[in-house]
């Protein structure tokens, strides 16, 4: 059954989670110390994170990492074949084929991230593993398939029925308009904060519709559809990832958490950016969602439409993203 709906458009500084005690927040160089945590937080983008924040808080809940909460989360939307723009039945590129982005951070900086990858529909397990079992950070196609083989993920046929059919119907016209927002959800991204003070973030895709073979947006990319950073928060993109890309935007979005800004004034700060350098931006759609180390979290986007899942005490809730325009 569908989750019911509860959205609240929040026009103020965005409201704090209550995670932490005392006095407000300040960055001060490697002010890395988290006190006074009260209970863990999770947040996801879209609809469909809410079922990954089910899963994660319940980890969470019971004293588990950050790290399992945002990796066992997303795992849910990858392997759900109703959610077409992640995993198992996602979209394919203009050829019929399924290839699938993903990467994986912690706050201390180890990350991991597999991008054009066939045929394995657990792309961000895969991206796990580069992180704990190789000196690399990012591993890319065959070479990524053959990684997730060895490592002993099953191949298997990501084409589902019903996208093989969305698929040929837009054969039809051909017509490539990769227009991101609530109609064509886009990314499942989540990030996490743990009972021990620790964060991070997880980002996985099948990336834009009918994208041309080999196409790579910025979900994959550490930096740009991730930053994580335990002395100061972690921020996670959503939507074209092109523009995105162009920004570093999740970085940016952390950087300007470290100088001071709220989470929600920080992405509202690279969504400007985003604005600043595309001439046209009627249909382009970027969201962003920000934990800062202390609780308080934030999202933004440039059109209406972007929703974030919440997951906090006993409670889920889906919130409408404030927007630009």
């Amino acid at each position: 059954m569908p989750q019911k709906r509860r959205t609240f458009l929040k026009t103020t500084s965005l409201g704090l989670s209550a995670l932490a005690t005392g006095t407000a927040y300040h960055c001060q160089g490697k002010n890395t110390a988290i006190t006074n945590i009260t209970h863990p937080i999770i947040i996801s983008t879209w609809d469909h994170g809410m079922a990954a924040n089910k899963v994660g808080l319940h980890i969470l809940k019971n004293k588990g990492s950050a790290l399992d909460a945002v990796e066992k989360g997303v795992i849910v939307v990858e392997n759900d074949p109703a959610v077409q723009t992640v995993g198992l039945g996602g979209f394919p590129d203009r050829e019929g084929i399924v290839t699938l982005d993903a990467c994986i951070m912690k706050g201390d900086g180890q990350c991991g991230s597999v991008a054009f990858l066939q045929d394995i529909k657990n792309p961000i397990a895969v991206a796990r593993k580069v992180m704990e079992e190789t000196p690399h950070i990012m591993i890319v196609g065959s070479g990524a398939k053959q990684f997730a083989l060895e490592m002993g993920f099953k191949e298997e046929n990501l084409l589902t029925e019903a996208s093989r059919k969305k698929y040929e119907e837009w054969l039809k016209t051909g017509i490539y308009k990769p227009k991101i927002n609530i109609e064509n959800h886009d990314t499942i991204s989540t990030l996490a904060l743990d009972a021990q003070g620790h964060l991070a973030g997880a980002c996985t895709t099948s990336g834009a519709a009918w994208k041309m073979h080999g196409r790579v947006g910025d979900s994959p990319l550490i930096a740009a559809g991730l930053f994580v950073d335990d002395e100061v928060g972690a921020a996670a993109a959503t939507g074209l990832g092109e523009a995105v890309i162009r920004t570093a935007g999740s970085a940016m979005v952390v950087e300007a958490m470290r100088h001071g800004q709220s989470p929600k004034e920080a992405c509202q700060s690279v969504c400007l950016r985003i604005k600043a350098k595309h001439k046209e931006v009627q249909d382009l759609q970027v969201g962003f969602i920000a934990l800062r180390k202390d609780g308080a979290y934030g999202a933004y986007s440039l059109q209406p439409g972007f929703t974030y899942a919440l997951g906090q005490h006993e409670t889920h809730e889906l919130y409408q993203a404030t927007s630009m325009f």
